[in-house]
């Protein structure tokens, strides 16, 4: 249902290179690139990165919440510990989340702009 989702950034710059490298081993790359935005995805922009360079780091409970899917929990693992590596602050290891389902394997990261990025897979047979 959802074509594509955009974030405000401060850098647009840094910014790509921080969301190339996170969304890497969720399959997804740069696809298109203009003065103001970045769009990534695997054929076609569905995650867009948009320069707004008056934004203000927005608070832990502010910004937007985004849960990208992975294909498996090596991913989520690796997209959590590229976030880090890159500067991103966690805001939930890679684990399990039985609260949402017996089956919800997600990490969550808050980039540098307050944004909630989220990679999550849903497991087969998991209790």
């Amino acid at each position: 249902m959802i074509d594509h989702i955009s974030i405000a950034v401060r850098d647009l710059k840094a910014s790509a290179r921080f969301y190339e490298a996170l969304l890497a081993p969720l399959g997804m790359k740069r696809v298109r690139e203009w003065s103001t935005s970045v769009g990534f995805g695997k054929t076609y922009p569905e995650f867009w990165i948009n320069e707004r360079d008056r934004l203000k780091p927005l608070g832990e409970d502010n910004g937007a919440h985004i849960a990208l899917r992975a294909p498996d929990t090596k991913a989520v693992d690796a997209f959590h510990a590229a976030a880090l590596a890159a500067g991103a602050h966690s805001a939930g290891a890679p684990g399990m989340r039985h609260e949402y389902s017996p089956h919800y394997y997600a990490a969550f990261i808050r980039d540098w702009d307050g944004n909630r990025i989220e990679a999550v897979t849903f497991l087969k047979d998991a209790k």
